[in-house]
């Protein structure tokens, strides 16, 4: 119980006092608001990791190449699986998340100043609109996209059916997918749960895979193809 306090404190000073510095650069124009999106959420994720006494180990991370577009594609079983990402990720990223974050004061304005994309998810064609523009976007970037597409986290550690919203973005845009797994995130701090214990999160990176001589008709076959990547980095021992 007092960890989970100090991670809590920790996380909200720092979410305010860098999501108001991310805020006023993007409402007054300030030089420097690029710097700021790659640097303070870094820091604000490394801080509440260290508050919650966790470790962080990366495999892996050669299939990974920064300056590259691509999609990150990864399990999901804890909110410290965004941190672990967020923090420690060797290269620019924008995550896709569910639109309800954007309205989590300070958090959600600075979030989307910083380029992140939020869908609609109860609205279909909204959701299709906003990752299309989501892939046009790290294209011209050179960024990683990072989607969950689970599309929630599992109470069970399971890894639960694919959502092919993100599987279908990459062969509309020839991006490659990098299967990514997570573990250990569960026992830190499970769904449902306020209980925060400390402990190892492991996150391994898979060799990217390449949709060149795919058809948006095997938009099911490379969902597969992509989940079960995922599902052997998380049998690894």
């Amino acid at each position: 119980m007092i960890r989970m306090v100090w991670v809590v404190m920790v996380a909200v000073v720092l979410t305010v006092l860098y999501s108001t510095e991310i805020i006023v650069s993007r409402v007054f124009r300030l030089r420097g608001l690029e710097h700021r999106c790659r640097d303070r959420p870094r820091r604000w994720s490394r801080a509440i990791i260290r508050a919650a006494r966790v470790r962080v180990e990366m495999e892996g991370t050669e299939n990974l190449q920064g300056g590259r577009a691509q999609i990150l594609v990864s399990n999901h079983q804890s909110w410290f699986d965004v941190w672990v990402l967020a923090g420690y990720l060797p290269v620019d990223y924008r995550f896709v998340a569910k639109q309800e974050l954007t309205r989590i004061p300070f958090f959600g304005p600075a979030w989307q100043a910083c380029g992140h994309i939020a869908i609609d998810r109860g609205d279909r064609t909204s959701a299709i609109e906003s990752l299309e523009a989501a892939g046009r976007q790290v294209e011209s970037e050179g960024s990683t996209m990072i989607v969950f597409p689970e599309g929630t986290r599992s109470a069970d550690g399971i890894l639960q059916p694919f959502k092919r919203g993100a599987f279908a973005l990459a062969l509309r845009s020839g991006l490659p997918i990098v299967p990514s797994a997570i573990l250990g995130s569960g026992a830190v701090m499970p769904k449902g749960s306020f209980r925060i214990r400390s402990g190892t999160i492991c996150v391994r990176f898979a060799e990217p895979v390449s949709v060149e001589g795919w058809t948006y008709s095997d938009r099911v076959e490379l969902t597969s193809t992509v989940r079960g990547a995922v599902a052997r980095l998380m049998e690894e021992s």
